[in-house]
Order: C-alpha cells, then sequence, then structure tokens
C-alpha cells in the first residue's frame, strides 16, 4: 500500500499521539500504535485500535470533558 499524502511505499511500526475533536471539546490519545509513513509521517490505524481510540473519545466526550490527554494503555 502506498502513502495517500505523498505515494511512498515504506512504512514502519511506531507509536502516534491522536487527535480527536468534537465541537469545542478536545482529546488527546498518546501512545496509539500505528504504521506511520517514513517520508511525510502519515499514519495507519488498524480496525481494533481505531475502535479502542473512538470508544475513549467517545467516553470522554460524553463525560463533558473540554480538553482531555489519554495515555493508551497496552494490551
Amino acid at each position: 500500500m502506498s502513502c495517500l499524502i505523498c505515494k511512498n511505499v515504506t512504512y514502519k511500526n511506531g507509536k502516534v499521539t491522536v487527535k480527536l475533536e468534537r465541537g469545542e471539546a478536545i482529546v488527546l490519545i498518546k501512545d496509539v500504535p500505528a504504521e506511520i509513513c517514513d517520508t511525510c509521517g502519515n499514519y495507519l490505524l488498524d480496525t481494533k485500535t481505531s475502535t479502542e481510540i473512538l470508544d475513549l473519545a467517545n467516553d470522554s466526550f460524553k463525560a463533558g470533558a473540554e480538553l482531555e490527554v489519554i495515555r493508551l494503555r497496552a494490551a
């Protein structure tokens, strides 16, 4: 698969910080495992990880968070 941004085909395993926004609220989730493009830094998440971080963010938004930083725990 090639990168959607720069068309590079080389990815590496790493961790990223994902920023999710809803209205005026922001949730940052740190240490998210991802495949990261060697050239531009664009990243891809697998389905399980995407679901997990969306669930965490939704819980924060529902709790009324304006700004929350969460470190993803290793499974």
